[in-house]
């Protein structure tokens, strides 16, 4: 009777085992589902900077040509063979400087006329000057004579005037721009045919039109600051000389002009320059990059890190230029925001820094 009950005993047995098998197998896989729900939660990667304190403005943006505030076309002011150059392109002249001489032969010998005329007339007119004290000689011919001497020191003048003329000298001072004559070459006297162009690139000037709902933010002796596509890295100041009194009604705009002082001669006419006026100047004020700020339907938002952890935060900005925003309300300095990664931050998200600038 004992060994028929052993079969029972057996499986009670292994039934009591798997019982308590069982809830030691639930344990593990919880701990398992608790370590992967902890995997899932990633530290997002994101770069950034501390608030800084610097001065930002009020800018408008717009474009200009740089022209040289003087420059002249030399003409020839008489008529004959270009005989002498002196001057190349690119090379400084003086005002009054030599650049090139007519041939001055036939001017010359004009000269050499008029003053023999002059001579003759001069030598009769004493000869008859004595006559005339004596009543030998009519009034009228006494006064024609001295009517024909003074033609002949007039046609004296015009021909040392003539000779002068051959010399072509500068009008300004300035840089021989073009030459377009070559020695050898036949001028004519005033002709529309330019031999010279000479600019003055110690002063630049540029035109800007702008929105007539501009017009009361400048005044004359306003900064601007200008960049060039020649020169990347440098910014050249500038300051506004005149502004147009009317706006055109067919376009809505005014004109300005621009001075700027070039002494170095780094600069030349015809650049293309990008203009930023500068209406106002915020000193000592917050400052984050721009690509920080969040905007959307004119709510400004910045993610601040803490200990890895980001709050996203409602700032109020002002001024702001290429590279900055001004912050007026909702940052301090010390506080660190991200400038890249955020939008795939959420509020309270765990992040990496990856670098801090």
């Amino acid at each position: 009777m004992k060994n028929q009950h052993k079969p029972y005993l057996s499986l009670l047995f292994a039934g009591l085992i798997t019982g308590l098998t069982l809830p030691l197998s639930g344990c593990n896989n919880a701990e398992a589902v608790a370590e992967e729900k902890e995997a899932e939660v990633m530290a997002i990667p994101v770069e950034v900077v501390q608030v800084s304190l610097g001065d930002i403005s009020s800018n408008y943006v717009t474009t200009t040509v740089l022209e040289a505030n003087q420059e002249a076309q030399v003409i020839a002011k008489a008529s004959g063979i270009l005989e002498k150059l002196y001057v190349e392109e690119g090379q400084y002249v003086e005002a009054g400087q030599l650049l090139a001489e007519i041939e001055p032969e036939r001017f010359q010998l004009s000269l050499e006329k008029a003053k023999a005329e002059l001579a003759s007339i001069k030598n009769e007119l004493e000869r008859v000057n004595k006559v005339h004290s004596q009543q030998l000689i009519s009034s009228d011919t006494f006064d024609k004579l001295k009517w024909s001497f003074e033609v002949a020191s007039s046609n004296l003048k015009l021909a040392e005037l003539d000779l002068k003329e051959t010399q072509i000298v500068a009008p300004i001072s300035g840089y021989i721009a073009k030459r377009y004559v070559k020695q050898g070459n036949l001028v004519e006297q005033y002709e529309r045919k330019t031999l010279f162009h000479i600019v003055d690139h110690q002063v630049l000037e540029g035109t800007v039109n702008l929105p007539e709902q501009e017009l009361s933010k400048l005044q004359v002796n306003q900064q601007a600051k200008l960049k060039f596509t020649a020169r990347p890295d440098q910014e050249v100041d500038a300051y506004v000389i005149r502004i147009s009194p009317i706006v055109d009604a067919n376009t809505g705009t005014f004109a300005i002009t621009l001075r700027v002082n070039n002494e170095q001669n780094h600069l030349k006419a015809g650049m293309f320059a990008n203009v930023k006026l500068v209406y106002d100047v915020h000193q000592n004020t917050k400052l984050v990059p721009k690509k920080s700020v969040v905007s959307i339907d004119n709510k400004h938002t910045v993610y601040t890190v803490t200990e890895n952890i980001v709050e996203k935060v409602d700032v109020a900005i002002g001024y702001q230029d290429e590279h900055f925003i001004e912050i007026l309300s909702g940052l301090n300095q010390q506080q660190t925001v991200v400038i890249t990664g955020q939008n795939n931050l959420k509020d309270q998200a765990l992040v990496q820094i990856i670098e801090s600038i």
